[in-house]
């Protein structure tokens, strides 16, 4: 029996797992193959018995809140971070979180200890390894500006590694954080402050988003990244497509840049919409709205012209 066979037997990859309900979206198929990991001891196993595969399609799935799984699935592997990735820890000086833990989580726990900087998260629906790997960030903040060190396991070469924000190159909703890196821990910076003011911060970043974007829907946040010095949700806006629809699937009437999926949607709804938008953005404007929403399992998924 191979190591794969072995891992399958004893559970810890699971083969066919339906990913629609672990997205925003509640969309997509299955994944070949899944894998729940509880412990630094898995993880390695894991990356063992997948080196000797010889495959290389690897999705670390967090919240699913920025994900588009196609209607066929994804052939590779998924991994989701639990057990011992959803622990926070407060230091002297840092705060150490584990990837797996939701961002919200993780800024109403700073608060909590009366260490301020990490409210912006609270409006951000990932997790800190997603997070991390698309220096997630809203309200005039990103991940960079209070991330400190980040520890991440190379899947294919079975180490651990600790990385500065400098080395990842983290930039505005990207980073260099390879596929088949696992981001497992991050340690964050605070400043000391007054509880109250952290809760008050953070109940201005709720009310400014029950306000201004579709809660309640199944959507899977901004569709497209700001562009320099303008708002993708303006531009799509100002070409008067709110509400424009492909299948069950709609320009949100609330936030041009949410798109709203209905009962009965697919991903290749999604998909299509956002071609189509950006394509009438740009014959208008000039300007190429590039999509901040992943796209995974479609043919040439890279790829949204």
């Amino acid at each position: 029996m191979s190591d794969w066979a072995r891992l399958v037997d004893q559970g810890l990859v699971r083969r066919n797992v339906r990913l629609d309900a672990l997205t925003t979206y509640k969309l997509g198929g299955a994944a070949r193959w899944y894998a729940e990991v509880r412990s630094y001891a898995d993880l390695a196993r894991l990356g063992e018995a997948w080196a000797g595969v010889g495959e290389s399609d690897v999705l670390v799935l967090g919240k699913g809140s920025n994900v588009i799984v196609a209607d066929r699935g994804y052939r590779g592997l998924v991994i989701r971070l639990v057990g011992e990735f959803l622990s926070i820890r407060h230091h002297a000086l840092r705060i150490e979180s584990g990837a797996g833990v939701g961002l919200p989580r993780l800024a109403r726990s700073a608060v909590g200890e009366g260490r301020l900087g990490l409210e912006f998260m609270v409006g951000i629906p990932g997790t800190v390894g997603g997070g991390v790997y698309q220096n997630a960030g809203c309200h005039g903040k990103e991940m960079v500006d209070v991330l400190e060190e980040v520890e991440i396991f190379d899947l294919p070469a079975g180490h651990l590694q600790m990385m500065s924000p400098a080395a990842l190159h983290l930039r505005y909703r990207a980073s260099e954080v390879q596929p088949s890196q696992v981001v497992t821990r991050a340690w964050f910076g605070f400043s000391r402050g007054e509880q109250s003011v952290g809760l008050e911060r953070m109940r201005e970043i709720t009310r400014w988003r029950r306000l201004h974007q579709p809660g309640g829907t199944l959507n899977a946040g901004s569709v497209f990244k700001n562009p320099p010095g303008d708002a993708a949700g303006r531009l799509i806006d100002d070409r008067g497509l709110k509400g424009l629809r492909v299948g069950k699937v709609r320009v949100s009437e609330k936030h041009a840049n949410f798109f709203v999926a209905e009962r009965g949607a697919t991903s290749q709804d999604v998909r299509q919409l956002v071609e189509r938008v950006r394509r009438l953005v740009r014959d208008a404007t000039g300007i190429d709205l590039e999509p901040e929403i992943r796209f995974v399992g479609f043919s040439n998924e890279g790829v949204v012209v």
